[in-house]
């Protein structure tokens, strides 16, 4: 049953929500709450009018569900306008609750959950409801550090809608305002042409070596994912062409699909766009969006090389080809064609330099993006623009009814303080181990990951269990300074209450076993105390940002770990391959994604100057490339199973943060070794095949 009017209607609402977006992040004076009521009532609308309740068989049926879906969208829409135009009458009755007031923010929460179980399925929603319910119902009852007493329904229901601090809360708010821009000027960049101009310079630049094709893949989604943020998306645009140039190479096609899932996963790890996860971790730490995005910058270029270490391996195995297409696009003639596609990047990263907000700096992006494609044989018209906001609208869809609903969660999580109790106990398991936390932070990240988006599991998991990861880094360079000796004055009064009987030790430098005694006998009480008065704001600083990006990173394995990895299972439809056997494989391809976060721990991989990040990056780049030889027992040829085992001490070597260049060196210069024998080998073998 074709219904042109309801297409005719989804246009004009999401053109509506398009310039209303662009409206409420430039010259705006509304109130935040009430820009994420209308945020709320028009993706609701928008989201029940394309994403059917259900699918019905008769023609009759769909009329009825259609029918259901408009009256829910309008009421969605009507609870985002009677927030703002009855949220003064509730202060005015001292927030106490009218009929009117009640059935609007159950229906709101009950609608919002719906929405939800459209857009990502039963598990967001039955996680909101059990949340719910432990505040206001069954926590009274739960034994135990998670005893909670309760709060009335009343309570809850505003806290939740209309209180500015659940569903239209922070999360919201960036919903509305970071999340929504550049998922429009990713939609803008793709319109005018910069997709089609991503490929043929990752052909140009990677297709021409030995395995070219996997190369491209992992080119391609690096920069794609730098502006789509979205690693399923990234997929699909991509893989429909990297896929099928890889299998014509002579890659397997299993491992085709999982170099380009786990290559897709990484977009969500590259600057700028970095899916959500920027602008939330922002937020969550109050750090500039332009620091978080400067810092992931290294580590990202770090998982993309480790995944193309694979293709490099796959490639010498496989007898792989390159891209030999002489009709194919030359570097020279894709650069002089398409050099304005990199400017609105530039004009994006100058406008955060310059000190404009990242919403500022996305719509002068925006515009950009236009006026560089007049630069362009194909210059953006009225109809592409209009296309460019349909996509935008329509890719934000998902994402903002998603980010509205892990809202309810997040408000559960602080007004209950479970948050807190959590991290206590993550801590107490872990037995102040440091790497044990990162381990149970993984094992939850993957059981979340199951049920929950990338996006939405790093919400959670950031909000339970960001504070103790902290509070072990910055312990961690506590230790540190102790036993170097290097304790400031100002600290020292601090260990003049707790232990006045170790002053004398505290000016020498220690061993690592004796600084931990010497902290432990500080009470807990005073541990945040002294990491301010021990630790430079900016050494606290990167801390936060080093639990909230390993938590980030860790949040991504579940693209590519089975049981449930959207990412694989995308890339495995393309190369027509078992969608779970593809998911080990991209699982096994993105190992990046638990190696690197652990320099994030221990290296001044992010935290460091210049010289330092570089020094870590450089070998962690050979002891990546250590592990993974290890891993597939190939290098340029095959390896002996003795050198293969060597491998793993080698790559871990050169990975450890023990803070001894001659170490570091001596695995270099161990590996480069094995990779010369490894050359020769593999040029006697081709000296014999001819």
């Amino acid at each position: 049953m074709e219904l042109p009017w309801l297409g005719r209607a989804v246009f004009v609402i999401s053109i509506v929500i398009c310039l209303a977006h662009l409206y409420f992040n430039t010259v705006s004076t509304l109130s935040e709450l009430w820009v994420s009521a209308l945020h709320f009532g028009l993706f609701g609308l928008l989201c029940a009018l394309t994403i059917p309740m259900l699918t019905p068989a008769s023609d009759g049926a769909k009329r009825w569900v259609l029918g259901v879906d408009i009256l829910l969208g309008l009421a969605a829409l009507g609870c985002g306008l009677y927030l703002i135009g009855f949220e003064d009458a509730l202060y005015d009755r001292g927030v106490v609750f009218s009929t009117a007031d009640w059935v609007v923010s159950i229906v709101a929460v009950g609608l919002v959950l719906e929405f939800a179980r459209r857009t990502t399925g039963w598990f967001i929603p039955v996680l909101c409801l059990i949340a719910l319910t432990y505040v206001a119902w069954w926590g009274k009852y739960v034994g135990g550090v998670f005893n909670f007493p309760g709060l009335t329904w009343e309570t809850v229901l505003f806290r939740s809608f209309i209180g500015g601090e659940g569903m239209l809360g922070s999360i919201a708010r960036i919903s509305w305002s970071y999340v929504f821009m550049f998922i429009l000027f990713g939609a803008f960049l793709v319109k005018s042409g910069a997709g089609d101009f991503i490929i043929d310079l990752a052909r140009c630049a990677a297709g021409r070596f030995k395995g070219g094709p996997g190369f491209v893949a992992v080119f391609a989604s690096g920069l794609m994912g730098s502006v789509s943020g979205s690693s399923v998306a990234n997929t699909v645009s991509t893989g429909v062409i990297t896929i099928p140039l890889m299998r014509r190479a002579g890659f397997p096609a299993r491992f085709a699909a999982g170099v380009e899932a786990a290559a897709s996963t990484g977009g969500q790890l590259m600057p700028p766009v970095m899916g959500a996860g920027a602008f939330i971790m922002a937020s969550y730490t109050q750090v500039p969006y332009l620091t978080i995005v400067g810092v992931a910058a290294l580590p990202a270029l770090l998982y993309f090389l480790s995944v193309a270490m694979f293709v490099r391996i796959e490639a010498k195995r496989s007898d792989a080809t390159a891209l030999d297409d002489p009709q194919g696009p030359r570097l020279k003639d894709v650069l002089k064609d398409g050099w304005h596609y990199l400017a609105p990047l530039f004009v994006l990263v100058g406008a955060l330099i310059y000190g404009f907000t990242p919403t500022y700096a996305a719509g002068i992006a925006i515009l950009s993006v236009i006026a560089a494609s007049w630069l362009s044989k194909n210059p953006m018209k009225l109809g592409d623009i209009i296309e460019a906001m349909l996509a935008g609208v329509r890719n934000m869809t998902t994402t903002a009814i998603l980010l509205i609903t892990v809202g309810l969660i997040v408000n559960v999580v602080s007004t209950t303080g479970i948050g807190n109790t959590f991290s206590l106990m993550i801590t107490d398991w872990a037995g102040g181990s440091l790497l044990i936390t990162i381990i149970l932070i993984a094992l939850a990240s993957l059981i979340l990951g199951m049920g929950l988006p990338v996006t939405a599991s790093y919400i959670v998991l950031g909000t339970l269990s960001a504070p103790a990861l902290y509070n072990l880094i910055a312990h961690s360079q506590l230790v540190d300074l102790l036993a170097a000796g290097n304790l400031p004055e100002q600290a020292k009064a601090i260990f003049m209450l707790a232990a006045p009987d170790k002053l004398d030790l505290l000016g020498a430098p220690m061993s690592m076993d004796a600084a931990r005694e010497l902290l432990a006998l500080v009470p807990d009480t005073f541990q945040s105390q002294l990491y301010e008065q021990a630790l430079s704001p900016h050494v606290l600083t990167m801390a936060l940002v080093s639990a909230h990006m390993i938590i980030f990173w860790l949040s991504q394995d579940s693209n590519v770990t089975p049981p449930v990895c959207l990412t694989a299972f995308a890339a495995a439809a393309i190369a027509r391959t078992p969608p779970m056997k593809t998911g080990l494989m991209a699982w096994k391809i993105a190992k990046g994604l638990y190696i690197v976060p652990l320099l994030f721990a221990w290296s001044p991989l992010i935290s460091g100057d210049i010289g330092e990040m570089l020094t870590v990056f450089v070998f962690a780049l050979f002891g990546i490339y250590a592990i993974v030889a290890g891993l597939e027992g190939y290098l340029e040829h095959e390896l002996p199973w003795w050198l293969r085992l060597a491998m793993f001490p080698l790559g871990a070597l050169m990975l450890w943060p023990h803070g001894q260049l001659t170490y570091d060196l001596a695995g270099l210069v161990i590996f480069l070794g094995v990779l010369t024998y490894s050359v020769r080998q593999s040029g006697r073998q081709e000296a014999l095949a001819h």
